[in-house]
Order: structure tokens, then sequence, then C-alpha cells
């Protein structure tokens, strides 16, 4: 798809506030990595499942190709900043996690102290989606201690990717 249809399709999207989150991994050589996505949903009730999409550009889809576990964060509304750190730098020049507190999550993927609901996913299949790839998720670890409200796209979309788009 190019061109206009390309164009119209984008504007079709452009006023969906999805809620934001951000993905961490954690390689088997121990590389920690952390990105703000835009892309996810649940994708399953029954058995659970839910599928969040990494750019392929991204520093971070490089350690989560790597990995069986991904933690997703629900980005609150007042964590600005963190999405702007996970969404506006690139593990390719700094160690976002020198900057926030975190501790070691199940399978030692990073947890963002912050950011207290989240949960942690077996990784089941890996898909391509075109420039994003879909990585459907198992929840084995679940933390819901949701009581503000969530980060939306209209917010961050003024965020510059840390990557090159």
């Amino acid at each position: 798809m190019s061109g206009p249809l390309q164009r119209s399709f984008a504007r079709l999207f452009a006023d969906v506030d999805t809620t934001m989150f951000v993905v961490t991994a954690r390689g088997p050589d121990g590389e920690q990595a952390g990105c703000l996505i835009g892309f996810a949903t649940q994708a399953s009730v029954d058995p659970p499942r839910f599928l969040a999409c990494i750019s392929r550009k991204n520093h971070t889809y490089k350690v989560a190709c790597q990995t069986d576990t991904l933690v997703v964060h629900f980005v609150d509304e007042d964590a600005g900043d963190l999405a702007e750190l996970f969404g506006g730098e690139t593990g390719d020049a700094i160690d976002k996690f020198a900057r926030v507190a975190w501790r070691h999550g199940p399978e030692n993927v990073p947890v963002l102290e912050r950011l207290q609901t989240w949960f942690a996913g077996r990784v089941l299949e890996r898909i391509r989606l075109g420039d994003h790839d879909g990585f459907l998720l198992e929840p084995v670890v679940v933390s819901a201690r949701r009581d503000a409200q969530p980060l939306r796209f209209h917010r961050a979309r003024r965020i510059a990717p840390g990557h090159a788009p």
C-alpha cells in the first residue's frame, strides 16, 4: 500500500486513542531493552492472550527475538517522562535502565518500579506484520494495581522515535 491509499488509511486511525505500553526484554546474554509501543491488544479471552507489536527497526526488537518472556507495562498518564525515555531514546545509544528504578521480574526481565500494572508473558509466536512483528503472549505473572489513568496515544504522538523511522 502506498500513496493516497496509505495516507487515507493513516487518517482513518489518526483519532484512535490507544493505550500506550512499555515492553521490556532481557536477552540470554543479559542485555536488557525496553521500548514504548502503541500497537497492542488483548487477542483472546480464553485462553488469555495479548499481541504486542514491536518495530523491527527498534533495538528492543533484537533483544525480544532472543527471549521467551516479555514484560508489558501499562503506562500511567503521569508517567510521560518514562514514555519519553522508552519511546524517544534508543538502547543503541543509551542505557535506559540506568535512568529509572527497576527490579528483576520473571525470568529476570526488567520491571519498571513506577508502573504498577504490568504482566509477564511467555512468547508463543512471533508474527511478521509489515514493519512490525507481533509477539503473541501468554500471561504468566500479572500485577494489576490500576488506580491511574492510562497514557493514551494522543499524548504520546509528539514523542519522536529514538530509532530512525
